[in-house]
């Protein structure tokens, strides 16, 4: 019920009562929030914890370099670190080849990462009512939850093209991602022919490489909402304080 509505309910009540609760009331009112007041918090909450999150990822490192959120080589080519320690694998560099890889798909994920911008923007935009308030009373990452649903697989088909742009893109020394680990599993494929108990390794990188560096933006969006509900510092605007709490 809108505000309004509350003050035509209650306004022949303030004439029976004390002055004190008569203020007491009024404030109370003041203090309440109107549905759009909820809606313009939770999309500014959204639209900061977005950006957020999304210029943390996108530099140099974002992935890389956080350990939470950092893109390793695809289940598939488990067989290869598990057996890295093998005399023949040590003698072709394989530690190197997999560290270059593992760098190269993390590099993609930060290039990658801007994409996500319209994206969010779009789904933030298209945020209800009924949305805003589900979202308010939710778990403490209610919101990430709600882009999660509505964006998933619309930032799959932008990130995946930039992903594999990026994978193709030369790099350092003029070797793009795929072609590392071309050389990686071609390297490792060579010698596990001989060896029975060892599976050839053939898989493209986009799939995987998409799949965790949107795993790894969701995680960074839920830490800043969470930060957003739970600390008032990080309650930046008037809005945020007002639908959150804190002053």
């Amino acid at each position: 019920m809108k505000i309004s509505n509350l003050i035509f309910l209650i306004f022949p009540i303030l004439f029976i009562i004390s002055c004190d609760k008569t203020e007491e009331i009024v404030n109370l009112l003041d203090e309440a929030l109107t549905e759009e007041e909820v809606t313009e918090g939770l999309k500014e909450a959204l639209t900061i914890g977005t950006d957020t999150a999304v210029s943390i990822v996108s530099v140099i490192d974002g992935y890389y370099g956080d350990e939470i959120i950092k893109i390793f080589l695809p289940p598939e080519a488990d067989i290869i670190v598990d057996n890295m320690d093998d005399p023949l694998l040590i003698a072709i560099g394989i530690d190197v080849l997999i560290e270059d890889v593992i760098l190269r798909i993390n590099r993609a994920a930060e290039d990658a990462a801007t994409e996500a911008i319209p994206i969010f923007v779009n789904a933030i935009t298209s945020m209800t009512i009924t949305d805003a308030f589900e979202i308010l009373n939710g778990e403490d990452t209610a919101a990430t939850h709600y882009l999660k649903q509505n964006t998933y697989n619309e930032l799959k088909e932008a990130f995946q093209p930039k992903i594999n742009i990026a994978l193709d893109k030369p790099l350092v020394g003029g070797i793009s991602t795929n072609e590392s680990w071309n050389i990686l599993t071609t390297a490792y494929n060579n010698i596990a022919q001989f060896i029975p108990e060892w599976n050839e390794v053939n898989t493209d990188l986009d799939e995987h490489a998409t799949k965790k560096a949107l795993d790894g933006l969701f995680i960074k969006v839920a830490d800043e909402e969470k930060d957003i509900r739970n600390d008032p510092l990080a309650r930046v605007t008037d809005i945020l304080r007002k639908v959150f709490g804190g002053n």
